[in-house]
């Protein structure tokens, strides 16, 4: 993988992460499973790893999913809630215990570990002041996090008071136990009310309801797992401080070994994942813990995770059953995905109805047909998954499955470009998009409508408000403000930010109608050189193709887009709607004309995208690539590879002063 391809990838990943993420840890309800987000985070590491030039403060691997949901007090930790490094294999898992055993012959303290079950939940934090329980709150983003006080109170085993009038904070799991939680979605479905998906999302629900009377009727429990802070006692392990935490009144986790050597550590992981279906609560993997706190403090942090510490995921549960038919739903980025619909099986304590086939690669690979018999598993206990055929149980009445010429959803075209498994839906009034669609056509880089949100559109498309992006348009104060209370301010921004995108140049317009593979760059390219939309639609294939940035893949998916009845209506509901079609050449002069630029460092006055904008307006180009056909590098502080490519090749490297110097009027 070059760096533009590794770059381009890794930004893929940020987004599907952050999403993702967002869907699990602010609103409880996740998209897919904890194996298959584990899997894109191991592969951003990876990747951040391999290309470390790429590295950014927003990515998920440089810190805590989550944040703190609106109509909470914030509340800062005294000591971080971190999360923990996941592994999936003993070698991970020794590699870990060899680097504790080095520390350890250096500072001459004893290793030893805790290993206890990772609890599927929501972290909290309590907090005690002479033994009374005077705040609670939720991870958060590990440094600031929920004041939920009020709701934890609501949970029976947390103790209002301690048997001792003690400082203390310390950190626990809510989660709701597996026959409670199949009682909770009995009650529901009786009541006609949505069913929970599994038992973690309905402990986070629960938990971060504004209402502690909601919260009360929800059956929530804790076990408390770790100390966070304690004043006027000594204590000097772990071990000795879940004994402690038992005996002034918490409700500890019930398992937690002690374990002298790696061996015993390995040995007490597979006991638990043997005990794993017989436990009365839900499991997600084992954690291993250095025992002495002292050693924890010789190991340190990094920002995100503790390096005493780590997570071992288990292996999921397997079954089999029979794939009765295959149909196709739509996601919300387009993407058309079998699902295979199967007879009925307990799995992993829930019963499993179906499943996603992924992709028309997946689905030949394996040789999946309806009618087969497969196995299924359940990946991190959430998202079950079929793993293989029992070929020899086929009676010859299976039939094989094509995916889709059409979207099953808006009868647009479903197309799958060369070199990707996706077969995408590529309607851009298509429903079952229209909430990625809008969020996209409304971000900053986009037609850049501030205020309208992911919360904001998600509640006008509840309330039919809005139907496709044009609708945007058509929004009234009136309708906006009755989304908030005392929502008049709001409204009245929103509507002025709705007014002002449509003055935007046309290259907002070309970026924010999602067209596969058309970004920032090559939107302005576009605009520059089609001058108005009606130009650009008319493009024939060759003429796209012809131009050196864009490339086949590129203009045939320019081309395909502006072929569909769609898009037509779209663009003429837009045109009606008052939004400017037209590029106003923003180039002040052409001195940088044919040159290209690559930026690498932190700059000083100037924001990459404020330096690249400046470049683009003296009619000059920026690249995130270093090679002979490079005119300049502009370096800032800490710059990296880039530079060292740079010097290495002869390109010219300017400093900030030059640039600034260059760009005088």
């Amino acid at each position: 993988m070059n760096k533009a391809e590794a770059k381009k990838r890794i930004d893929y990943l940020r987004d599907i992460t952050a999403y993702h993420a967002q869907k699990y840890y602010d609103e409880d309800n996740p998209e897919i499973s904890d194996f298959e987000y584990d899997m894109l985070m191991n592969e951003l590491k990876n990747l951040e790893k391999q290309f470390p030039e790429f590295i950014s403060k927003d990515s998920l691997t440089q810190k805590v999913g989550g944040t703190v949901k609106s109509g909470f007090k914030k509340v800062k930790h005294e000591v971080p809630l971190q999360s923990l490094q996941d592994v999936f294999n003993y070698e991970e898992l020794i590699a870990f215990d060899k680097r504790m055993q080095k520390l350890a012959e250096e500072t001459g303290i004893m290793l030893e570990y805790v290993v206890e079950p990772k609890i599927d939940g929501l972290s909290v934090a309590l907090e005690y002041k002479d033994g009374i329980l005077v705040r609670g709150a939720t991870r958060g983003n590990g440094q600031e996090g929920e004041d939920v006080t009020e709701n934890l109170k609501t949970i029976k085993t947390i103790p209002q008071k301690l048997t001792e009038n003690i400082d203390i904070t310390v950190r626990g799991e809510v989660f709701i136990g597996k026959k409670e939680f199949e009682k909770l979605n009995e009650e529901r479905e009786t009541l006609e009310e949505p069913l929970f998906a599994n038992a973690r999302n309905a402990a986070a629900g629960s938990l971060r309801q504004l209402d502690s009377k909601i919260t009360k009727t929800r059956p929530l429990d804790i076990f408390v797992f770790n100390l966070q802070s304690i004043q006027n006692k000594e204590i000097y392990s772990h071990f000795e401080s879940l004994n402690y935490l038992g005996k002034i009144g918490f409700h500890v986790i019930p398992i937690h070994i002690l374990c002298k050597n790696i061996q015993s550590v390995i040995t007490t992981i597979d006991n638990i994942g043997q005990r794993r279906e017989e436990l009365p609560f839900g499991i997600d993997g084992a954690v291993v813990k250095v025992n002495n706190f002292e050693l924890r403090k010789q190991a340190g942090n990094t920002f995100k995770v503790p390096r005493w510490a780590i997570a071992y995921k288990y292996p999921p549960e397997k079954k089999e059953t029979i794939l009765k038919e295959i149909t196709c739903q739509v996601g919300r980025t387009g993407v058309i995905t079998p699902m295979a619909i199967l007879e009925p099986i307990k799995l992993a304590g829930s019963t499993i109805t179906k499943t996603t086939l992924h992709n028309e690669d997946f689905i030949k690979e394996k040789d999946i047909r309806e009618g087969d018999t497969v196995v299924i598993q359940k990946a991190g206990d959430v998202i079950p998954e079929v793993v293989e055929i029992i070929k020899s149980k086929r009676t010859g009445k299976e039939k094989e499955f094509k995916m889709p010429q059409f979207c099953p959803v808006c009868g647009g075209p479903a197309i799958r470009e060369e070199g990707e498994v996706a077969t995408r839906c590529i309607g851009i009034e298509c429903s079952a998009k229209l909430f990625r669609t809008i969020v996209h056509f409304a971000s900053k880089d986009c037609m850049n409508i501030d205020g309208l949100g992911y919360s904001i559109i998600e509640t006008l498309m509840q309330k039919g408000l809005i139907k496709n992006i044009a609708d945007i348009y058509s929004l009234t104060i009136d309708q906006i403000a009755s989304l908030k209370k005392n929502g008049k301010k709001f409204a009245q921004n929103l509507i002025d930010a709705i007014n002002n995108s449509k003055k935007n140049n046309l290259d907002r317009l070309i970026n924010s109608l999602g067209i596969r593979h058309i970004g920032t760059k090559t939107a302005k390219l576009l605009a520059r050189r089609y001058k108005t939309m009606d130009n650009l639609m008319k493009a024939s294939l060759i003429e796209l193709s012809l131009i050196p940035e864009i490339g086949e893949i590129t203009a045939k998916s320019i081309e395909d887009f502006f072929a569909q009845d769609q898009t037509k209506d779209l663009i003429e509901k837009l045109k009606h709607a008052g939004i400017n079609m037209k590029q106003v050449d923003d180039v002040i002069d052409e001195r940088f004309v044919g040159k290209t630029f690559v930026l690498t460092g932190t700059l000083e006055n100037y924001t990459r995208e404020e330096a690249s904008n400046i470049i683009e307006k003296f009619a000059g180009k920026t690249s995130s690539t270093v090679s002979k056909k490079t005119d300049y590098v502009l370096a800032g502080e800490e710059a990296g590879s880039k530079l060292e490519k740079a010097q290495k090749l002869g390109v010219p490297i300017i400093t900030e002063e030059e640039f600034t110097e260059m760009i005088k009027e």
